[in-house]
């Protein structure tokens, strides 16, 4: 009887003592990744069909702007893996040395005006000049890649001064999208990926892709961060982002060329 209550009294011991360091492996083997709003739904089926082949790597995204990504993960935000809008933040935090290995691209967005009131291919760019329209929606170009681009198409065509009185700005592009869908906006400035999801496609409104020589390139880019040292499930999905799979999704969803 002694004897076997020794022997609980030690396994429980060791499975005390071992439980902090399973935590910390399983704490160790989460794969965060920090991407901007408008891949929200190709980083959503991304991430499906890399769990389908990876299931046991626990991999979860965390959608907004490039801009307040940037500043948190200079703050020491714990993200394995920032995918962002702008390729040129990326490329600045691998000049503070918090990024391990290159900056990678993997795509450039692209503008479109959308609006559930009216069809932007009718009248192009002054479609956002209607008398009828009170609220046009853009991303905050303070630190939003797609609201700065935006701004750059605006004065492009010399409207902004005619129209900035209006213009409502969303945190990030996803909630631009948000503001023209629910109606909070009558018209907006988004991206092509969200307006080809599923969920706006749903939505009825109409859009127009805004020319691209109106404003510089979205490229985009990504990295693995200094927090993703040892995290071998990190590396295998920056891996699975040069495969053709996934080139195939981004393109799905509106991506050009990287």
């Amino acid at each position: 009887m002694k004897r076997t209550i020794l022997c609980f009294t030690l396994l429980l011991s060791f499975t005390l003592l071992s439980l902090p360091l399973a935590l910390r492996s399983q704490e160790k083997d989460q794969i965060r990744i920090a991407a901007a709003a408008d891949l929200r739904f190709a980083m959503d089926s991304l991430l499906i069909v890399f769990k389908k082949t990876n299931p046991a790597l626990p991999v979860t995204a965390v959608y907004g702007s490039s801009g307040n990504f940037f500043e948190q993960i200079q703050n020491g935000a714990p993200f394995d893996l920032f995918f962002s809008a702008d390729i040129d933040y990326p490329r600045k935090l691998r000049e503070q040395n918090k990024v391990l290995g290159e900056v990678m691209p993997y795509g450039t967005g692209q503008l479109v005006i959308w609006s559930k009131k009216t069809d932007p291919a009718q009248a192009k760019m002054n479609s956002l000049l209607g008398k009828e329209l009170s609220k046009i929606a853009i991303a905050n170009p303070a630190h939003a890649p797609y609201g700065k681009r935006a701004e750059e198409s605006l004065r492009y065509y010399k409207i902004y001064d005619r129209i900035k009185d209006k213009l409502v700005m969303g945190e990030n592009i996803s909630q631009t999208a948000q503001y023209v869908t629910s109606g909070a906006a009558d018209i907006g400035i988004i991206a092509l990926s969200l307006a080809l999801s599923p969920s706006m496609q749903q939505e009825g409104g109409k859009y127009w892709q805004i020319p691209a020589e109106s404003h510089q390139p979205l490229r985009q880019g990504f990295v693995l961060l200094q927090h993703a040292g040892g995290n071998a499930g990190a590396k295998l999905f920056a891996g699975f982002m040069d495969s053709a799979t996934a080139t195939a999704i981004l393109k799905y969803f509106g991506f050009g060329e990287r």
